[in-house]
């Protein structure tokens, strides 16, 4: 399984998901993390700049973690499988540790939507 977490700064997890483009992918088999690689994407690649019916070097996650997202961005997770959880939880690895424990603290989805269209 892949975990990706939101780090702009590739320090600590990033609220605005949308607009991040750098993640943390952990590669994680039998309830271990036994890779970490830094993804970088180009501004197009951004889930903000990107269209939902585009390839993205998201289709294989199955989970992203962040300080934020609103929930366009995680009804577009849940169509390829996936699912968003919101941390306060400020360090990558810790909510990697705590998520396979399942004990990292989650919070609600942001409840704004964005009124703007994006490119197809």
């Amino acid at each position: 399984m892949k975990i990706a977490v939101a780090s702009q700064n590739r320090r600590e997890i990033t609220g605005h998901t949308g607009r991040c483009r750098k993640f943390w992918i952990y590669k994680v088999e039998n309830g271990g993390v036994v890779n970490k690689e830094l993804l970088e994407l180009s501004k197009e690649q951004s889930f903000h700049d990107s269209s939902p019916h585009d390839l993205s070097p998201f289709d294989d996650i199955k989970i992203l973690i962040a300080a934020g997202m609103g929930s366009g961005l995680l009804r577009r997770l849940e169509m390829i499988g996936g699912k968003g959880l919101i941390t306060s939880e400020t360090d990558p690895d810790k909510a990697i540790e705590d998520f396979l424990k399942g004990n990292l603290v989650t919070l609600p989805a942001e409840p704004h939507e964005h009124s703007h269209k994006h490119a197809n």
